[in-house]
């Protein structure tokens, strides 16, 4: 019992790690409030359900009806995959790089009707896009499965025991490279005009930076690496089914907003204890939430209490701690490094 609930810990603050630090290059670095950051997490399992499970019908000839076909050749890809690792371990680097290629453009074009907008404006209308955007991909079918749902084939086919501990693992690894990349990216010229752009516009069009540029190319960037999450979750739960409920707006966008407002904006490493401290809260409610509805004489379902509790989280941090659990650093390059070790 104990372990399992480290492992669902861990495959939580996994994902939400790797959504809340694409949020945090939108919004925490460029200033850019993505209301709609669940589309591209939708993206991700799309591209899989929807993208990869058509590569492998035409790869075993598998023909008909996209539900039950796309059912077929999952079905021959697990036996494959069953006796031939390899061959598994590759239809996930293939997901993931479909995922986030697919995740690129489509956030550059997400953000294109929007770019120029001011932040409340912007923030709405992303919103309205991914709203529409995700009812076309549940009651279209054609697309991912739609409400029906798609079958994906399992990655870990040849693994025995132990899928969901080493389904973890990779998602944990995953995390980690994004982890990286975002620090390597954010710590370049590219990072400190984002910042820029954040504090004052106006500034960064005196320097003849284009604002509009700059914003398609981030969210592009954001929408990509958020993908990765909803291709993982997909090839985690071996089929992408329920959009409008396992990848709703609550889960995707306004939970990683509390974890990057958590942790502190603009700081990577804060996000990382946005989302751990998440985590932790999530599914220790989640797995307690009867015993303490009894204890505490709650009047009323202990489903909301999440909720409760993660709104009046915000507000305390917001009021008491506005910059979060890790403050944001000044930016440090070699130069200033110099200047103030002489001075």
């Amino acid at each position: 019992m104990a372990w399992e609930i480290v492992t669902t810990i861990l495959f939580w603050f996994g994902l939400y790690a790797i959504v809340a630090i694409s949020l945090n290059l939108e919004y925490g670095y460029a200033g850019i409030p993505n209301f709609g950051r669940c589309l591209a997490v939708v993206v991700g399992a799309v591209a899989v359900g929807g993208i990869v499970v058509r590569i492998l019908m035409f790869m075993f000839n598998v023909s008909g009806q996209f539900l039950i076909a796309s059912g077929q050749a999952s079905s021959i890809a697990n036996d494959i995959i069953a006796q031939n690792p390899f061959f598994g371990i590759g239809l996930l680097v293939l997901s993931l790089i479909i995922a986030f290629l697919i995740g690129i453009v489509v956030g550059a074009i997400f953000i294109l009707p929007s770019a120029k907008l001011s932040e409340d404006y912007l923030a709405i209308t992303l919103l309205a896009i991914s709203e529409v955007v995700l009812q076309i991909f549940y009651y279209n079918t054609d697309i991912a499965g739609g409400y029906y749902g798609v079958s994906i084939p399992d990655v870990l086919s040849f693994v025995s025991s132990g899928r969901d501990t080493i389904f973890v693992g990779i998602i944990l690894v995953v995390a980690f490279l994004v982890f990286v990349f975002a620090e390597k990216l954010l710590n370049t010229p590219y990072g400190r005009i984002l910042r820029a752009m954040r504090e004052n516009e106006n500034v960064v069009k005196a320097f003849g930076r284009d604002i509009m540029l700059l914003r398609v190319k981030t969210v592009a960037i954001g929408s990509g690496i958020a993908s990765l999450a909803g291709a993982l979750y997909a090839l985690y739960t071996a089929n992408v089914i329920g959009i409008l409920n396992l990848y709703s707006r609550v889960y995707w966008t306004f939970l990683p907003f509390l974890m990057i407002i958590l942790g502190g904006l603009s700081n990577n490493r804060g996000v990382l204890a946005g989302a751990f401290v998440f985590a932790i809260t999530k599914v220790l409610l989640e797995t307690y939430k009867f015993e303490i509805k009894t204890l505490l004489h709650i009047p009323f379902s202990s489903t909301w209490l999440g909720y409760m509790l993660f709104g009046a989280i915000t507000l305390l941090i917001l009021y008491y701690r506005p910059e979060g659990l890790i403050k944001e650093k000044p930016i440090a390059t070699k130069p200033i490094k110099e200047r103030m070790k002489k001075g």
